[in-house]
């Protein structure tokens, strides 16, 4: 039997961690096997990877030494950080989450240093301040960011170079998934759907979280031409309007795309509007190069089963207000 090297995958019962674990397992070629990282071994997704084939094994990125146990030995490991995972207020007080993300990533980088690791691929996205500067019209968010999420993960991208680990950084897009679970979908005063976002009319990079982890997969497939390198990745380019129809032909009714400006969305005050609105803003004025660093084409080549919106819709059931 020919040896396979290891994958250790960070979040592996999350959605990007999950489609890796998933797409290791599901591969016929068996290039890899699979530790599956997470903090509780005993929830049922944990239970399913174990049955499937995977060895499943306790860590959590706050707690440096049992990180180090679960990339001792690994050829690879897939690294990524919630920044949306819940907190309590107490903590979140002590330590904002760009600052726990910060942090999380600074310990995946020293226990991968530390365990020899051959490969990261580590989940990233872009530093949204070079584009939006010091522009005061959109607002500052924990004192130093403009969309958190963002930001930090860009800053820890610094933690691997430091440290000497041998990274391929991957950037992510906006999420199908989110459309697909009800974002910005409502019915108007006649019932009507509106799909509302604030995009004007400038598409927007969106990918299933499924890929993101399939993906990683051909980059640890084609292994060092890749250590170094920035990937970042798309399922397809779409305009609200594009969106809409997409759901329209899935849903059997009408679906109208309404705009919104980021300050409308800002105003709305649900927790995290004004960094969700920042987020937006920037897809929207930054979509030349946001876009234009995604080649669909490149990804295809890591992910030949890249899922476009309208086929992601037909693998999920799109949630539709009442």
């Amino acid at each position: 039997m020919t040896h396979q090297k290891l994958i250790t995958v960070v979040g592996a019962t999350g959605s990007q961690g999950g489609g890796l674990a998933r797409a290791i397992l599901a591969d016929p070629e068996r290039t890899f096997a699979l530790r599956a990282m997470t903090r509780t071994v005993d929830s049922p997704a944990a239970q399913e990877l174990a049955r499937s084939g995977a060895t499943v094994v306790p860590a959590d990125l706050d707690d440096e030494d049992s990180v180090r146990r679960a990339f001792d030995g690994a050829h690879g490991v897939f690294v990524m950080t919630n920044y949306w995972a819940p907190i309590t207020a107490e903590r979140e007080a002590q330590q904002n989450r760009a600052e726990r993300e910060l942090a999380q990533a600074e310990t995946a980088a020293r226990a991968a240093r530390a365990a020899g690791v051959a490969h990261v691929v580590w989940s990233t996205l872009e530093d949204t301040r070079e584009f939006f500067g010091d522009d005061d019209r959109v607002p500052t968010v924990d004192g130093r960011y403009k969309v958190p999420h963002f930001d930090a993960k860009a800053e820890a991208d610094d933690a691997f170079r430091r440290h000497g680990v041998p990274t391929t950084f991957l950037r992510t897009a906006f999420f199908f998934d989110n459309i697909a679970a009800g974002t910005g979908l409502a019915r108007d005063e006649n019932g009507a759907l509106l799909l509302t976002l604030p995009l004007d009319d400038k598409p927007l990079s969106g990918i299933a979280v499924e890929d993101i982890g399939k993906t990683a997969l051909g980059i640890f497939k084609r292994g060092p031409e890749l250590i170094g390198a920035t990937v970042s990745i798309a399922g397809e380019h779409l305009t609200g309007d594009q969106y809409a129809a997409a759901l329209a032909d899935v849903l059997g009714e009408p679906v109208r795309y309404r705009p919104l400006s980021p300050d409308a969305f800002r105003a709305q005050g649900f927790p995290g509007a004004v960094e969700m609105g920042n987020m937006f803003q920037y897809y929207a004025q930054n979509a030349d190069r946001f876009v234009g660093d995604r080649d669909l084409g490149r990804v295809r080549t890591l992910n030949p089963e890249l899922l476009s919106f309208r086929a992601f819709l037909d693998t999920v059931a799109p949630a539709v207000p009442a």
